[in-house]
Order: C-alpha cells, then sequence, then structure tokens
C-alpha cells in the first residue's frame, strides 16, 4: 500500500498534490486532503507539509477548491474540503511537533502558506470565521446550534444533474468535522470570531447528540434535512444508514452505546468484503426520489438502494453512485470505528483487522497492487469506476497502520486529543 501511495503523489509547480485516481481524475480538495492522513502514516510530512501551503493559499472566506485546473480554483462547491483541511493540520502539527508540548500549535502558527504572509493556523482561523459569518457560496452555521449547514451537493456525495444525493441541510460527517476544528481552535488559543471556541465547541457537540441519534434505529442521522436559513432544531432527519454515520465515531466524536450500535448497524448492512455500501438497502424517510434531466423519477424513493453500478451515466450510475455502491474508502474507517467504539480492545482490534484484511482480493484483481474506487453494492461485488484510487489505499495503510500499533502495545499514535 506504501508503494501504491507513490503513484498518487505529484508535483504542482514547486510543491505537491495528489491525483485523486487513475485513469480519469485529477487533485480534488476533499480527496487530496484525506489522502494526507495516510501520507502523514507513510513518513512523507515533508509532503504533506506542500499540500496543505499548496491548497491553503487558496483559501478565501471560508472556502477551499473542490478541484484545481491549473491556477482555476474557482470551483468551489464543497463543505467537506476545508474541515478535512483543519483535521491534517492537526495531525501533520502533532506528528511533526510530537517531541515539545506546546509546539504543535507554534509550527502552524509559523508556517506560511502565501505571499500574504498568512500562517496555516490564519488559515484554520479563516476558515472557521467563513463558516460562522456565512460563505459566499452559501456554507453557514446555525447560530441557534452551531451545527453547519451544508448546500445541495456540497459533500463527497456530490452528485448532481440528477442530484443523487443532495443532502441539503446539516450532514452528519459535517458536523463532526466541525467539531473536530472548533476543538483545536481552542487548543490553538486563536482569538474567536464570535463567541469562545470552547462554547462553540460545546454547543455543536450538545446539539450533534439531540438531533442525530435515532434511538429507535439504532445510529446517527445521515443528515437533518433543511433549505437555507432553516434552523437545525426545525430540520427534519434522514433515517437512512449510510457509511457517514461511521465518520463521528472514527474521528473521535462518539464513544460507548451509540458507537457501538452504529457499529453494529453498519456491520449487518454495509458491509462487503473490502468496502462499504454507501446506503443500506432499508426503507429511509423522508423518502429520497431521484429525477432524470427530463423530470422523469428514475428510483423507488422509498427504497432507493441500488446495488449495481452500471448502464448510462445519469440514469443508471449517478443514482446508484452513493445508494448502495460500496466505496472502498470509506471501509477502513469501519475498521477503525469498530476498533474504537471498544476502546481498542484487543478482541475489538483483531477484528478490525481481519476486515481491514479482506481488501487483498481487491489488491489482487483489477489493477494489480492498487484499490478500485468501487465495487457493487449486490454480489458478486464486482469492481467499478477509478481502477486505482488514491484516498482508498492511503486510509487502508493509515487504519491499517493504526491497529498494528494498537495490537503491537499501549505505545501512543499520533492523533490529537478527542
Amino acid at each position: 500500500m506504501t508503494r501504491a501511495a507513490t503513484a498518487f503523489l505529484v508535483r504542482r509547480d514547486n510543491l505537491k498534490t495528489v491525483i485523486a485516481g487513475y485513469p480519469w481524475f485529477l487533485d480534488w480538495g476533499r480527496d487530496t486532503l484525506i489522502v494526507a492522513r495516510g501520507l502523514l502514516t507513510a513518513g512523507w510530512a515533508e509532503e504533506v507539509r506542500q499540500i496543505l501551503q499548496a491548497f491553503g493559499r487558496f483559501e478565501d472566506a471560508g472556502t477551499l477548491p473542490n478541484l484545481l485546473r491549473g491556477e482555476d480554483a474557482s470551483n468551489r462547491e464543497t463543505t467537506d474540503a476545508p474541515l478535512w483541511f483543519g483535521v491534517v493540520c492537526e495531525e501533520w502539527a502533532a506528528l511533526a511537533g510530537a517531541s515539545e508540548p506546546g509546539r504543535p500549535g507554534q509550527i502552524l502558527q509559523q508556517t506560511p502558506v502565501d505571499s500574504r504572509g498568512r500562517s496555516l493556523a490564519d488559515v484554520l482561523q479563516s476558515i472557521a470565521t467563513g463558516f460562522i459569518r456565512g460563505t459566499p457560496n452559501g456554507i453557514r452555521m446555525d447560530p441557534a446550534s452551531a451545527l453547519v449547514f451544508s448546500p445541495s451537493h456540497f459533500t463527497w456525495m456530490d452528485t448532481n444533474h440528477p442530484a443523487g444525493t443532495p443532502r441539503e441541510g446539516y450532514p452528519v460527517e459535517i458536523q463532526a468535522l466541525w467539531i473536530r476544528l472548533l476543538r483545536q481552535l481552542v487548543r490553538l488559543g486563536l482569538p474567536a470570531a464570535t463567541l469562545p471556541w470552547e462554547q462553540l465547541a460545546a454547543q455543536a457537540e450538545a446539539s450533534f447528540q439531540k438531533h442525530f441519534w435515532l434511538e429507535d434505529r439504532g445510529w446517527y442521522a445521515d443528515v437533518l434535512l433543511a433549505p437555507p436559513g432553516q434552523p437545525a432544531a426545525s430540520a427534519i432527519a434522514q433515517d437512512a444508514l449510510r457509511s457517514n454515520a461511521l465518520l463521528p465515531i472514527s474521528l473521535g466524536l462518539v464513544q460507548g452505546e451509540p458507537a457501538r450500535r452504529t457499529v453494529a448497524a453498519a456491520q449487518r448492512w454495509l458491509v462487503v468484503p473490502g468496502a462499504l455500501r454507501s446506503l443500506a438497502p432499508l426503507p429511509v424517510s423522508p423518502p429520497l426520489p431521484i429525477h432524470g434531466a427530463h423530470g422523469q423519477l428514475l428510483n423507488d424513493p422509498t427504497h432507493p438502494y441500488w446495488g449495481q453500478y452500471a448502464g448510462d451515466e445519469d440514469t443508471r450510475r449517478k443514482p446508484a453512485y452513493h445508494n448502495g455502491t460500496a466505496w472502498t474508502w470509506t471501509f477502513p474507517h469501519f475498521c477503525e470505528a469498530l476498533a474504537r467504539a471498544w476502546d481498542f480492545a484487543p478482541t475489538a482490534v483483531a477484528a478490525a483487522r481481519a476486515y481491514l484484511g479482506s481488501i487483498d482480493r481487491l489488491l489482487a484483481d483489477g489493477c494489480l497492487g492498487h484499490l478500485p474506487e468501487l465495487v457493487d453494492g449486490d454480489a458478486p461485488h464486482t469492481q467499478r469506476g477509478c481502477d486505482a484510487q488514491a484516498w482508498s489505499v492511503t486510509e487502508a495503510l493509515r487504519v491499517w497502520r493504526l491497529l498494528e500499533m494498537r495490537a503491537d502495545g499501549p505505545a501512543p499514535d499520533h492523533s490529537p486529543p478527542a
């Protein structure tokens, strides 16, 4: 996996970036930043610093590029890229300053990103301030709950025309990433835009637990559905079981019984060998209708699970892309969540390693030594999408190393404190 990861790291001018997948992707914001976490695991801290500088220089009013085309960074239709930027800053600084207390914060404040003299810490502060005040592209923190509103198709489930998974409102993983950023700002001691960062983090955490946990289903809602301007308190919880429900666990936000029940639900309904379904084959409420270019209904709105990613792009593949198709990059998050939900107990770590080991069949088929972007949600789980996907292999590497270390003994990892 370490060898495979080298195929995606490329030069952008005098810095580094990541090709998201072969044969047809370029450097996407969220993909590059998620990949950077695995690159840190592989020991490429200098390359990750360059990635942070390459993307940080484009930050503006809380936004980062969704996609780079040369120097064209105008596509900013992403809520998660700025938040993943925060996670990578946190983990890179923790690794770079691991030997000195207080050093990670100094590293972020001393690392420049552009000709204006801004540092990585300045970029983090600008991202949070932009979210609180509202970004030019429609991202905004709900002041009543401190949760973050995301426009349609601004998350990694970003198919549009047709919008197969619009997720307009308050997506579950966005809140986990947002709370993690707020916690980081508390530790950095940077000036707050409005209320103290610590107060906002506590408010957002309380709102998350109140509005997202579905006691009768035993997992976290995928999104609180709402149009722009509607508070989270009056939004409608979408009860679809998706892989996104695991990210609050793998990111360290959720522990205890809710975490274990969510992992158990994912284990039953989402796990396939080496990948994780993007939607469980269960009825959903509210319904999720997907309409084609001419207004025609493309799916069964109450049973939107689609088990095969094949056929015409707009009428067959897009409705399936995030509604049952299994992804390899989210599978390691299931394995990490499994271990974290049981506090890295030896049996949980062993089980997580056994699950993650099921990627071996994918490494040996298709593009040899690489992991594909997708497999079908239905058996025989045929490989689909990009033949070689960057975040798939780097996330598998990151979690494999984490589990390996936990299995070997109590040596600490470089993850920031929860």
